[in-house]
């Protein structure tokens, strides 16, 4: 049985190491986007640095990677029945954020898992991804800050969890995505501490 975890958190580091914040950039404007801006392969550089349209396509394309990840770990569950398929799902959600933080086609440089983060979890568990969303869009859009909407909702996330999952893998998998995702916004945090984090425009 504990080769449907192996097989399960592969399957999700694969998919999550495809960076399409990379992909785009280099096919739009021909440039590697982390030696741009902030040096960050997400949707937030690409939209400062490349334009709306290639951020729109890394933002739908990355939450889309984390949607499958975790589609192929209700499927894993399904074949193996005897294994937990909240702790599958977790696993893959966690993964995939891994992937993308560390892509191994890209010589692990990545970028932060905020948008993989967002569709794995909108698939691992509705409420809890619908609820973290709406706690980030209402951070971000008081303070223009998505560093910090991004932070807060990934410390939502296993506080939700543990009181709505039963499953206790999951709620270990749910902490550790949590610090992943604060981890890589190390720096943000050091920036917003000095007020010197830039803010997103609306305009």
């Amino acid at each position: 049985m504990s080769a449907v975890y192996v097989l399960v958190g592969l399957v999700g580091y694969l998919l999550g190491s495809i960076n399409f914040a990379i992909i785009i950039c280099k096919r739009i404007a021909g440039i590697d986007i982390r030696d741009k801006g902030s040096k960050n392969a997400g949707t937030t550089n690409v939209l400062r640095t490349v334009g709306k349209k290639a951020a729109a396509m890394t933002l739908i394309c990355d939450i889309l990677k984390g949607v499958v990840a975790v589609l192929i770990a209700m499927l894993a569950a399904w074949i193996w029945d005897d294994s937990d398929p909240e702790t599958l799902k977790y696993l893959a959600a966690l993964m995939a954020i891994i992937g993308h933080t560390f892509p191994i086609y890209y010589g692990f440089r990545g970028g932060k898992g905020v948008a993989t983060s967002l569709g794995a979890m909108l698939v691992v568990h509705p409420q809890i991804g619908l609820i973290c969303l709406v706690f980030a869009l209402i951070i971000i859009i008081a303070t223009r800050w998505v560093s910090l909407g991004s932070i807060l909702a990934a410390t939502l996330f296993p506080i939700l969890t543990v009181f709505m999952v039963d499953s206790f893998g999951a709620k270990v998998v749910s902490i550790l995505m949590a610090l992943l995702v604060i981890f890589n916004h190390r720096a943000n945090l050091k920036r917003l501490r000095e007020g010197t984090e830039n803010k997103i425009s609306f305009k």
